[in-house]
């Protein structure tokens, strides 16, 4: 029997997300969410996608993520989609940091382990999450390959004068402090697959991604490869997000901690949980702030100036983008925001034709789950929504590594 399928899981600090999926026609068998591991009211949401059956739901304390993944096998189990299937030729991980270490995915061994490891200070909320999932899933299945797929090696090609910081390069290089940028598997399925939709190969195109989601991040990616990204050392630089700031003077920092009398964690937590769109206006959901603009009332001024200060953060990124390609063939919306927010991605262009870059309203308001451009005919930069795919990507990823893995 051929192993084609490959289990794609994404842990977090407190959460498991996974994906089941066939790798001969990359249809989906199973997806589903493990969510507040080691709290009293765990639950886990189960889909069967391939057997068209309903959606199941339990609920009640999970201690750790091993006892998530092995609810998760019982589940898959009940849908004779185990995980000792012999159908299954790997599992997927997403790792979100890679350091400059790894370029590509790569099969987990305990070198491999030992180097993520190492970057946990460069990814303190992620790194420790995706080595708990990885080792689970090595103790579940030890004859398996295990493969590391990261945020970051999308974004290793960038030049060295786009990932240095401006900074004593001796000391940046003793505590590995560089641009890594984030969101690398997203950034490049959606490059490539926004080349497909032009009938181009993707080594002929140049583009600008906006991932725009609860995190938001943006790329330049010339003829298949990223050369610039909006995310640095951490995920906290670039667009105005959820929560996070995104660009800001560092010195706001020194003047927190020495006139504002703020600790480091908490300006941390400032910057990473309280700013971006819910500090200036108490919402992080773009629908809420779309819709108090609207509705207008005392609260749709505030609104506004967050919507306001979102876009022009935005538009920044598109023209400086745009100066470092040259040449620009499309500019695409993904994630979330991106693929739904259709007054997002109008006022993102907005005064923009000058670049050829202009949105057809008609085509802008379709809601669609397929890549499509909403830009004028004739236009000549295409603007397009394409949907991203994160986990397929991970899948694909994985799955050429192992070269069929069982088969």
């Amino acid at each position: 029997m051929s192993a084609t399928r490959v289990l794609v899981l994404n842990s977090g600090s407190s959460s498991l997300k996974y994906q089941l999926l066939d790798m001969s026609d990359g249809s989906r068998l199973a997806a589903g969410l493990v969510e507040r591991i080691g709290e009293g009211a765990s639950r886990l949401k189960h889909s069967p996608l391939a057997a068209g059956g309903a959606a199941r739901e339990t609920t009640g304390r999970i201690d750790d993520h091993e006892a998530a993944l092995r609810a998760v096998a019982e589940e898959l189990s009940r849908d004779g989609l185990g995980l000792d299937s012999p159908e299954l030729a790997a599992i997927g991980h997403r790792v979100v940091h890679g350091g400059r270490s790894f370029t590509e995915p790569t099969v987990v061994d305990d070198a491999v382990l030992a180097e993520i490891e190492r970057l946990i200070p460069v990814a303190p909320l992620h790194n420790p999450a995706n080595l708990t999932g990885i080792r689970t899933a090595r103790a579940l299945r030890p004859d398996l390959p295990q493969v590391a797929v990261f945020d970051t090696a999308f974004h290793t090609t960038m030049p060295e004068a786009a990932a240095r910081y401006a900074i004593d390069v001796r000391t940046a290089d003793e505590h590995r402090i560089r641009r890594y940028g984030f969101h690398g598997t997203s950034h490049a399925y959606v490059s490539r697959e926004t080349a497909r939709l032009l009938g181009r190969a993707p080594q002929d195109v140049n583009v600008i991604v906006l991932h725009l989601g609860n995190g938001a991040s943006a790329s330049a990616v010339e003829k298949g490869r990223c050369v610039d990204t909006s995310m640095g050392l951490t995920p906290l630089e670039g667009l105005v997000m959820g929560t996070r700031s995104g660009d800001m003077d560092p010195a706001v920092i020194f003047h927190l901690a020495r006139v504002g009398g703020m600790s480091m964690d908490e300006i941390d937590t400032l910057l990473n949980k309280k700013s971006g769109l819910i500090g200036l206006c108490g919402d992080n959901d773009m629908r809420e702030i779309r819709r108090r603009i609207d509705e207008g009332g005392a609260d749709a001024a505030q609104a506004q100036l967050a919507f306001d200060i979102y876009i022009h953060r935005l538009k920044k990124y598109i023209g400086a983008y745009y100066a470092v390609l040259g040449r620009v063939d499309a500019v695409v919306f993904t994630a979330g925001v991106g693929e739904n927010a259709a007054p997002v991605r109008e006022a993102a262009v907005r005064g923009l034709e000058g670049l050829g870059l202009a949105v057809d309203d008609r085509l802008n308001a379709v809601r669609s789950a397929e890549p499509r451009l909403i830009s004028p005919e004739g236009a000549r930069v295409a603007v397009a929504v394409v949907p991203t795919d994160e986990e397929l990507e991970i899948a694909d990823q994985t799955y050429a590594l192992v070269g069929g893995g069982n088969a």
